[in-house]
């Protein structure tokens, strides 16, 4: 009834942990049966380790929130190593999310995550609150295929290419990445955003602006997701305040294959599980033998 296979990667349900709010997975284990989820895109991994952003790094906002982490993590070689094995210890396909400074980078830790126990690459090419790197990637359709071409070359996994929402022309960036080898397009990445403290006249965050998620940017991203459903081929995978079985539902109906949930996880940390049981009750209700059903089914006009 759930079960699907996005870009070559089966999924016992079309939920995904979205990179980011979910860490490596292994910080959910008490909290969640990491077996039910249908995929875990790990957090944001770069070539070499990370200590992030200065300062305060995360500020609530109405219906969303502002995240400055600036991409702590302890680099690639420390994830095969050390955090790989742990994940592959579950039932649940492992998708690496990169983001570089360079193409060469890129292309490096493609070749290194091309190991066994990693299901597919998520490449990451709008990230919004790094000084550098992968902002410029994503908001250029050419620099966007050039890392796209690259990431393909040096790997035989799947690959999927994260693209940002602060672009002009979101199909035009998606035919981009599909024309240069995209197995499957993930989107949207958060919204750049900013908060001022009055009492200060500083800005919150220590990096100044940050990253906008939650159910704030949901129709923006809903609206982004139609869009590129129409313009490519391959799949999509939803995301951008999805809170809800019903949130889900909707990014499914406007062309998404599969969905991922962020945000959602801070809040309730059993999300990615919950909102999965309510797309399957909502199934049985209107009488659909499976998800794919509702695939881009949108009656517009």
């Amino acid at each position: 009834m759930l079960a699907v296979t996005v870009a070559g990667i089966p999924m016992k349900t079309p939920v995904i942990a979205a990179s980011g709010t979910f860490g490596f997975g292994l910080e959910y284990k008490d909290f969640i049966n990491l077996n039910e989820i249908g995929a875990i895109a790990v957090k944001g991994l770069t070539l070499e380790p990370r200590s992030g952003n200065q300062g305060r790094r995360i500020a609530e906002t109405p219906s969303g929130m502002l995240n400055s982490i600036g991409l702590e993590n302890p680099g690639v070689d420390a994830f095969v190593k050390t955090i790989l094995p742990q994940i592959n210890r579950y039932d649940v396909p492992v998708i690496a999310n990169i983001s570089g400074n360079t193409v060469e980078e890129y292309a490096l830790m493609a070749k290194k995550l091309t190991v066994a126990g990693v299901a597919g690459l998520e490449v990451n090419i709008s990230c919004p609150n790094v000084k550098n790197g992968c902002l410029a990637f994503g908001v250029d359709p050419e620099s966007a295929a050039t890392v796209t071409a690259v990431v393909k070359s040096n790997t035989t996994l799947p690959v999927i290419v994260k693209l940002s929402p602060n672009v002009t022309d979101i199909a035009t960036m998606a035919k981009a990445v599909e024309a240069a080898g995209a197995d499957a397009i993930s989107l949207i990445n958060t919204l750049m955003g900013m908060a001022v403290d009055i009492h200060s006249w500083r800005p919150v965050l220590g990096n100044v602006v940050g990253g906008l998620s939650g159910p704030a940017v949901k129709p923006v991203a809903l609206r982004m997701v139609w869009q590129v459903a129409q313009a490519v081929s391959v799949p999509v995978i939803g995301m951008g305040g999805i809170m809800t079985a019903e949130d889900a539902l909707e990014f499914m109906l406007a062309g998404a294959a599969a969905i991922s949930v962020g945000t959602a996880n801070l809040v309730n940390p059993r999300a990615a599980a919950d909102i999965a049981q309510g797309m399957a009750d909502y199934l049985q209700k209107r009488k659909l033998q499976h998800i794919n059903e509702l695939v881009g089914k949108i009656k517009i006009g």
